[in-house]
């Protein structure tokens, strides 16, 4: 299968070339893969509260596990089935693409980290490394053709003109073999790894990891699918407030739609510091009335996660340590502000440590959540 495989991408490769690169290498396409924050080939594999914006899929394998504790936003689970099928295929054709374009500049040898790069095609002849921060500037795209391995070390980030939020859509990785994220790496762009991709603890990436033969193994990780325009929206202008319920199943069901006779309510407010970035003020409180569950704190980080095609925030994160909690516990709470009258608002959260609550974002079945400007 593999080397049936490697012939269809060199075919597919070959028939690039007699047609020439292309000129404007935005034209690269991910096709129907686009929607997919993640996408494996044998496995997707998941530990601890990972926070996936956008679609997640496997094929040919169907196998998915880690979800919950992980979570889908705005996205749906595809196990083996015919979606993720043909988003496998057009990730091919993809990187057939990546990899018949053009080389401007070779870059084997040399670290990424510290380097600034303008427009172009990279490459390396075996493996690549990020160690620090690369910083990508201009109007892209960025290409990145790796003969073996991509592998970043703990804490390293990629920027594109200076930020590191949902700019992923114009930034490609091929990687012949497998990406390995450091710890709490920030990463930028659409990863096509020929096996695997493995994300470390906290690593996180604003564009998608898309494995076209292997697993995709993850770790507490965020990653989100990047809309093909808009820009992203300022943390230090989003502030979020509201309060309603969600019904609650019993037992529990981590599926989106799902309902029950129970219900859990919860109120909110968190603001983004002014002086940037994701610290936060502001105050939480979830009470669940079938389990007795309740939950509240202060809000210290708020992030938005994804945005409109406009550039509009479309999901917010925020977070805190819970109040008087023994053992302590923290929790994440997504939130999608719909417009008036709210009745199409989501909500979804998180509990980690001491109690343990895992809902996944669902249609509020009254109340209202709002964004507003800082």
């Amino acid at each position: 299968m593999k080397c049936k495989s490697l012939i269809l991408f060199a075919s597919m490769g070959f028939a690039a070339l007699l047609h020439g690169p292309s000129p404007a290498l935005a034209q690269v396409s991910l096709g129907s893969a686009q929607s997919f924050a993640v996408l494996g080939g044998s496995t997707v594999t998941n530990t601890g509260l990972t926070i996936i914006t956008g679609d997640l899929g496997v094929s040919p394998g169907s196998a998915v596990t880690g979800f919950p504790p992980g979570i889908v936003i705005g996205g749906t689970i595809h196990a083996g089935d015919a979606v993720a099928a043909q988003a496998q295929s057009d990730a091919a054709l993809a990187y057939a693409a990546l990899v018949a374009a053009t080389c401007t500049t070779n870059l084997t040898g040399q670290d990424l980290g510290g380097l600034t790069l303008p427009t172009g095609v990279y490459c390396f002849n075996s493996s690549a490394q990020l160690t620090g921060t690369l910083n990508l500037v201009g109007a892209g795209p960025w290409i990145f053709q790796i003969g073996s391995t991509l592998t970043t070390a703990s804490n390293s980030s990629v920027l594109v003109n200076g930020h590191n939020d949902c700019n992923g859509s114009d930034v490609f990785w091929q990687v012949t073999s497998s990406a390995t994220l450091g710890t709490g790496t920030q990463f930028v762009g659409n990863i096509l790894a020929f096996t695997s991709i493995t994300l470390n603890t906290f690593a996180n990436v604003s564009g998608s990891a898309l494995a076209l033969n292997g697993a995709v193994t993850m770790d507490t990780n965020h990653v989100s699918v990047c809309s093909s325009g808009g820009a992203p929206f300022p943390h230090g202008a989003i502030k979020v407030t509201g309060g309603g319920q969600i019904p609650v199943p019993n037992p529990n069901s981590a599926l989106p739609n799902a309902t029950g006779t129970g219900r859990a309510t919860f109120g909110f407010n968190a603001k983004a510091s002014k002086s940037g970035g994701t610290a936060a003020s502001g105050e939480f409180n979830y009470v669940n009335h079938v389990t007795g569950l309740h939950i509240n704190g202060p809000v210290t980080t708020i992030e938005v996660i994804a945005i409109n095609p406009d550039g509009s925030p479309k999901t917010v994160l925020f977070s805190g340590t819970c109040r008087s909690s023994s053992p302590s516990c923290s929790f994440y709470v997504t939130v999608e502000d719909h417009g008036e009258p709210g009745t199409i608002d989501e909500f979804g959260i998180a509990v980690t440590g001491g109690p343990t609550e895992v809902r996944s974002q669902r249609v509020i079945s009254n109340g209202n959540i709002q964004f507003h400007g800082n």
